[in-house]
């Protein structure tokens, strides 16, 4: 069994910085792509970003390009999310998910394991 566990969520002012972290249970992290999603009040959970088993490679979400950035440490079993210029749109639960395979994927039914969450909210 898989566990991820997200921290670094909080309270954060328009145009500020932020990073998130996921840590994950077991040896095999380094063998599975990671992937990053959210779900704002009354919306869809939405991809924000993911990274490659190795780390050579990531893809995100449109609106998350140039402020976003995914990376990962094998050694820590951790993957993270740094957000810069934070939007109050981008308030909501950041999740972080692992790929059932090495690539990463956008689709969300790509990714088996879940975190429990952590809020960020930006006020403007």
């Amino acid at each position: 069994q898989v566990q991820l566990v997200e921290s670094g969520g909080g309270l954060m002012q328009a145009g500020s910085s932020l990073t998130l972290s996921c840590t994950a249970s077991g040896r095999t992290f380094s063998n599975y792509a990671m992937g990053w999603f959210r779900q704002a009040p009354g919306k869809d959970r939405e991809f924000v970003a993911s990274i490659s088993a190795s780390g050579a490679s990531t893809i995100y979400a449109d609106s998350m390009k140039g402020r976003f950035t995914i990376s990962r440490d094998n050694a820590k079993n951790t993957v993270y999310l740094q957000m810069n210029s934070l939007k109050p749109e981008d308030t909501a639960v950041y999740y972080c998910a692992r790929r059932n395979g090495r690539v990463p994927i956008v689709k969300i039914t790509g990714y088996d394991y879940w975190g429990q969450g952590t809020q960020v909210t930006v006020s403007s």
